[in-house]
């Protein structure tokens, strides 16, 4: 493999559609906000983190990506956050329950920005938008 690859905006595209796609395998997909260090790989069980919050994902997660980026559908809210701390990362998972992949969470700057990281029991979480983006370089 090329050490510094350029795709092209259909590759792009193609390779994106393919991870999202698989979010919508085994019904609505969710995106679950730990607290603690993010797992060396989105295959590493979960250890001390702490889940934070569950927002789901629309049936069909994401439309078709264009020049490399999907946008998500509606996601729907967590009313009730599970536990108070700080959120510093998530899993995307499929309906089935299984991992997809690993994001960071932050206030800025991140995978996934919110305007606080400091969750409490309680709370409404959520994500007015997001979007996937396969890099092209």
């Amino acid at each position: 493999m090329a050490a510094d690859p350029r795709i092209t905006n259909a590759a792009a595209s193609a390779m994106c559609d393919a991870l999202v796609d698989r979010i919508d395998t085994g019904g609505a997909g969710t995106i679950k906000i730990y607290t603690g260090t993010i797992p060396t790989d989105a295959d590493t069980a979960l250890g001390a983190q702490t889940l934070l919050a569950t927002l789901t994902f629309s049936a069909t997660a994401f439309g078709n990506a264009s020049n490399g980026t999907a946008t998500a559908s509606a996601i729907t809210s967590d009313s009730s956050a599970d536990a108070t701390g700080t959120a510093a990362w998530a899993r995307i998972a499929n309906g089935s329950g299984t991992t997809q992949f690993d994001c960071t969470v932050g206030t800025s700057g991140e995978d996934i920005n919110f305007n606080t990281v400091s969750f409490v029991t309680g709370a409404v979480i959520a994500i007015s938008s997001m979007t996937v983006t396969m890099p092209k370089t």
